[in-house]
């Protein structure tokens, strides 16, 4: 076959001049949802230079571009995690199982607010949040609750938790004990995010760096004693919920990931002794294609990251795997059943893309949390893909594609660019502080508002095809008695434990905040005295102070 570049130039001279000549939509503006311009077609000539094996090769082979495995999906379809929590533990308990019944193959635990920030359900500024945007988990008690029934041994779960992150993890080691259940077996991951919380969420607790130090104790803890879980999610999805463009989410998300990287370097962790349980997150927008040229780009710059600059010599350290979670951000109130249709492209491009797991939204989360039937439907999006679509059948179904592969090139290069910029910045640290990320997603997220009010960027439903008719659907209510209850259980738990131990341990914990000590096995040591959530980030407070976000302009 001959691909030679001036021939084709020539010939597509000659295809625009007659391209020139039809009637193109004003009303449409051709741009990717992250508003870049999109070629009208590409051809070879886009590809000058381009390698197979050095930009793509196969499946399970650096770069890894097509893929982390050599099969696939023909191997193994990816995990359908559905992100479930509400109420109380023994409500999200009866969820989980529902799933789970329905053919869920893991679990996602959403906390509540208060847990997200560290605070029991008894606490001042827990009121009027206890389980309303998730499951309220306040000791190990709860979380023997919210997985009563489920052996550990068989599911991997993910969670949702950032600043408490150490505290829910080791509540999750004290329940698989009392299973029989050993640390070795458990399988999952935290998301233990912290940096992506000072840009984006704003769930954080400590500051930045004895942050990053709690994070490396985790890394050197679970390498020796739970060697299969996942220590950091690395997580783009709230950066994208924030606002930020495709390329912002994957640049953020990888300076992100480099600097845990550079972090456990620092405290004196062989990069191949912790690097291979870093897994990623990312959105899953409205944009098909952008969104499958970006994890294509991200699976390429991480290897060639981690194998030329961190000197990573195990390829498991090259393996850029993630979890997708369509995009909250994109779900309308106005005809939520348009929703079902908008989470099932973004799934499929998920797939299209390589993830490992998947969360698909439920049509009414613009509303209240998923009620059963929405749920369900969300699965069964997914379920359709890996069973009915065909698309998991063959590997990176796209490669080669010439629109696909400039795409993909385009985002690295624009990637690479964003690295540049904040190393100068004095890494991601320094930029944060200086109010980079926020500023960058925060001018993204408005340009894009501002195309929708200007009808530059249609959402259905939204600023055409619109309906005076408001929606009549079925919301999920969480119970008035939800709090009283829980506070309860906390005052009958607080009763009956030892609490000269819990004493004792709050001070062997702070004692190893104050030093050198890894800080793990002394919060699992508070779990087993039955130590709450609160006292156990109380203790650590006292320690390593709260972060205030300097005010940006």
């Amino acid at each position: 076959m001959e691909n030679d570049p001036e021939k084709i130039s020539r010939e597509r001279e000659k295809y625009e001049k007659a391209l020139n000549s039809c009637n193109s939509r004003d009303e449409v503006a051709f741009t990717t949802t992250s508003s870049e311009p999109v070629d009208v077609l590409n051809t070879p000539a886009d590809l000058e230079g381009f390698d197979y094996l050095r930009d793509l090769g196969f499946p399970g082979e650096y770069p890894y571009t097509r893929g982390v495995h050599p099969d696939m999906y023909r191997g193994r379809l990816w995990t359908m995690r559905q992100f479930a929590g509400f109420g109380t533990a023994t409500d999200t308990n009866k969820r989980y199982k529902y799933l789970l019944e329905h053919g869920q193959t893991g679990l996602s635990v959403a906390f509540d607010f208060p847990t997200l920030y560290g605070y029991d359900s008894d606490h001042e500024r827990s009121e009027g949040e206890v389980g309303r945007c998730g499951v309220a988990i306040s000791s190990p008690e709860d979380m023997e609750t919210l997985f009563d029934g489920i052996p550990l041994d068989e599911v991997s779960t993910s969670m949702t938790i950032n600043g408490p992150a150490s505290v829910l993890f080791a509540f999750y080691i004290h329940v698989a004990e009392k299973q029989g259940v050993p640390p070795e077996k458990l399988r999952g991951t935290i998301q233990n995010d912290i940096l992506k919380e000072y840009i984006a969420q704003k769930s954080w607790i400590f500051p930045p760096e004895p942050s990053m130090r709690i994070i490396t104790d985790i890394m050197a803890f679970a390498a020796d004693h739970v060697p299969q879980w996942n220590t950091i999610s690395i997580s783009g999805y709230h950066i994208r919920e924030a606002g930020s463009t495709a390329v912002q989410e994957l640049a953020f998300t990888l300076a992100d990931g480099f600097a845990y990287v550079e972090a456990g370097i620092a405290a004196g962790l062989d990069v191949d002794r912790f690097a291979p349980r870093l897994s990623f997150f990312f959105n899953a927008h409205n944009g098909l294609f952008e969104e499958i040229a970006k994890y294509r780009a991200a699976r390429r710059i991480w290897a060639r990251r981690m194998k030329e600059k961190y000197g990573a010599k195990d390829p498991r350290s090259w393996l850029l795997r993630f979890h997708t979670q369509t995009a909250g951000c994109s779900l309308t109130a106005p005809q939520p059943e348009n929703n079902i249709v908008r989470t099932a492209l973004q799934g499929l491009a998920a797939v299209l893309g390589g993830t490992q797991s998947l969360h698909t939204n439920s049509m009414d989360e613009t509303f209240a949390l998923p009620t059963e039937k929405a749920a369900k439907i969300a699965l069964r999006t997914q379920q359709i893909i890996a069973y009915e679509s065909g698309v998991p059948n063959t590997i990176d179904p796209l490669a080669g594609s010439y629109f696909i592969e400039k795409l993909t090139n385009k985002m690295e290069a624009q990637a690479q660019k964003y690295f540049e910029r904040i190393e100068k910045l004095g890494g991601v640290v320094a930029a944060i502080e200086k109010g980079f990320f926020q500023r960058d997603i925060t001018d993204a997220a408005y340009r894009y508002q501002r195309e929708i009010e200007q009808h530059k960027r249609i959402i259905v439903g939204i600023n055409d095809y619109v309906e005076e008719e408001m929606p009549d659907i079925e919301t999920l209510k969480i119970k008035p008695e939800v709090e009283p209850e829980q506070r309860r259980r906390l005052k009958a738990l607080r009763e009956r434990r030892d609490s000269g131990a819990c004493k004792e341990r709050i001070q062997d914990l702070k004692a190893a905040c104050s030093g050198t000590d890894n800080v793990m096995p002394r919060i699992l040591e508070c779990c087993r005295a039955y130590c709450t959530l609160g006292e156990i980030v109380e203790a650590m407070k006292d320690v390593f102070g709260v972060y205030t976000e300097p005010p940006i302009f």
